[in-house]
């Protein structure tokens, strides 16, 4: 089987749903969305990256913004109401969501967190984001996703 027929838990809740979407393999050597976005012809600011934080409040939230950016914690505060937000260490990433490192989703995380988009993603017909797995990503409409996991759009980057 080649890398491109391999389904990630993604591609399956996407298929069960019936949502429009395309595939993207890569190689896992790029050390950057430019790269990366370069190689696959895509706009780097329409590939988008999934952060995980935690709030004051120990309630955890999913941030997607583009990968060529930063989050900003007090915007990212702000949009959920907490009073603070930061990045949760890398080794709880596995055991909460499901995922590893630079192969986390929004979609089929271990238990579904309150998701936040930067609102830059409304500048593109269809964004990319990892597809589950180090080396695939998903493209797809921005509404298409709301309609698998709600979505809330809000400033995110610095």
């Amino acid at each position: 089987m080649s890398k491109k027929d391999e389904k990630t838990n993604v591609m399956r809740v996407l298929e069960q749903h019936g949502t429009e979407f395309e595939i993207f393999s890569y190689s896992s050597e790029f050390t950057n969305a430019a790269e990366a976005a370069k190689t696959l012809g895509e706009d780097p600011e329409s590939l988008f990256k999934t952060l995980v934080a935690v709030g004051k409040s120990k309630e955890h939230y999913v941030f997607m913004i583009p990968s060529c950016e930063e989050l900003d914690l007090k915007k990212a505060a702000a949009a959920t109401g907490e009073k603070s937000v930061e990045m949760i260490p890398q080794k709880e990433l596995l055991p909460l969501t499901g995922y590893v490192h630079g192969g986390c989703s929004p979609i089929g995380m271990r238990k579904q967190f309150d998701t936040y988009i930067d609102e830059t993603s409304v500048l593109f017909d269809r964004i990319c984001f990892s597809g589950g797995r180090v080396g695939f990503m998903v493209k797809m409409k921005v509404s298409d996703l709301n309609s698998i996991i709600p979505v809330i759009t809000a400033d995110l980057i610095k």
